[in-house]
């Protein structure tokens, strides 16, 4: 019956009299204002009818035959099926001690006959309305714990992957560290072989011997080179302690004194003027300057490099810029340069490994910044990079 009813119906209301004119009566009256009203003459009947079908409310008469009001209110109250349903007397007893009694049993309301129409239809309305609205707040409590619910399970599922994450790149970094160790030595037994090989056949006149043992240094040397800066890679690692203020003004003196050979060699010009201070790691920063300022030297055109390295204030960061004047990059390999072991040039062109910028970009974003690269070809390069100020 409940499941018939139309868009129009207010609500389904359970009506218990033993007096079939008080049904009608009622009946009428909340059927002309959009009810479902349905009548029983008994309790036994109001408990079956409701559970077959919940109602949104019951009238429930007191004097009734065999069972009434109150056992009928008693019974359906200790059922969990139908215990939530609301229940408003109608009695024509008016003793204050009757109401008490209503009340203990879990009753809504108590309306005394005769009652008046109008009073009854708008208690009526209020407690529906307020029953809808508790419905409607149940509802949405249970979407909300289903949502938390699904929040939560995929913070847990993120929470794991970035565990595992982790994990992997710790197992990662520890075999790259341990097998690039592994490595040196075997290679330094065949550099120094040959090497003494070479040394051995110096003054022989088998230059196609000699060739060899060159090719085999050469590539044992390279080897060693791209091994130091495997393991300089796997190194860089998050900060377990806080980052201090470093002035970048030391950084540079230390830089220019660990590339004075290099410099003076390619007559190289460097020009910097009052850098300031940041936060940050101060070997990593030298590492970072030194990796820029060792490539500006590197990538040289004819002419002797020069290199300005600028920096402006931006709200709690600085950004620094590494300019040069060498033969520059082709806008088209922007992205491809910041990857590990990736070079544009052959070894035999410029001695490399292709991990430098690799590392640049590591030591930035594990600053808290980012690193980028503006350039044209035979224009020269300028890298720009941001790290957070000493007032941060």
């Amino acid at each position: 019956m409940k499941d018939s009813r139309t868009v129009a119906d207010k609500g389904y209301i359970l009506l218990v009299d033993d007096q079939p004119d008080n049904l009608r009566l009622l009946s009428a009256l909340l059927s002309e204002r959009g009810y479902e009203p349905r009548g029983v003459i008994n309790g036994s009947m109001a408990i079956k009818a409701a559970k077959s079908s919940q109602p949104d409310l019951i009238l429930l008469d007191i004097l009734m035959p065999e069972m009434d009001g109150y056992e009928t209110c008693e019974q359906l109250k200790s059922d969990e099926k139908t215990r939530e349903i609301p229940v408003i007397f109608i009695s024509a007893k008016d003793e204050a001690i009757d109401k008490v009694r209503a009340f203990g049993l879990g009753a809504l309301d108590y309306i005394t006959k005769p009652f008046h129409v109008d009073e009854v239809l708008a208690r009526i309305e209020n407690y529906l309305s307020l029953r809808k609205l508790q419905k409607q707040l149940k509802e949405q409590n249970i979407l909300f714990q289903q949502e938390i619910s699904i929040r939560q399970q995929a913070e847990q599922a993120l929470q794991k992957a970035n565990q595992e994450l982790a994990q992997s790149n710790a197992e990662l970094e520890q075999f790259a560290y341990v097998t690039s160790h592994d490595l040196q030595a075997p290679l330094a037994t065949i550099t120094t072989y040959a090497q003494l090989l070479e040394q051995l056949y110096e003054n022989q006149s088998d230059t196609q011997a000699n060739q060899y043992i060159q090719y085999i240094v050469n590539s044992c040397l390279r080897m060693q080179n791209l091994i130091e800066d495997l393991l300089d890679y796997s190194r860089l690692k998050p900060h377990q302690k806080r980052f201090s203020p470093i002035d970048c003004n030391s950084i540079l003196a230390t830089v220019y004194s660990n590339l004075e050979s290099t410099i003076s060699k390619n007559q190289a010009t460097i020009v910097y003027h009052n850098l300031p201070t940041v936060i940050g790691d101060s070997s990593q920063l030298v590492q970072l300057f030194q990796n820029l300022l060792d490539n500006a030297i590197k990538y040289r055109r004819e002419e002797p490099p020069r290199i300005e390295i600028s920096v402006e204030l931006r709200e709690n960061e600085y950004l620094f810029a590494v300019k040069d004047n060498g033969i520059g990059i082709d806008p088209k390999y922007f992205e491809r340069i910041f990857q590990i072991f990736q070079r544009l040039h052959t070894p035999e062109e410029y001695a490399g490994t292709g991990i430098g910028l690799a590392i640049c970009q590591k030591i930035v974003e594990l600053h808290g910044g980012r690193i980028w690269v503006e350039s044209q070809l035979k224009e020269g390069t300028t890298f720009y990079f941001t790290i957070n100020s000493a007032s941060y």
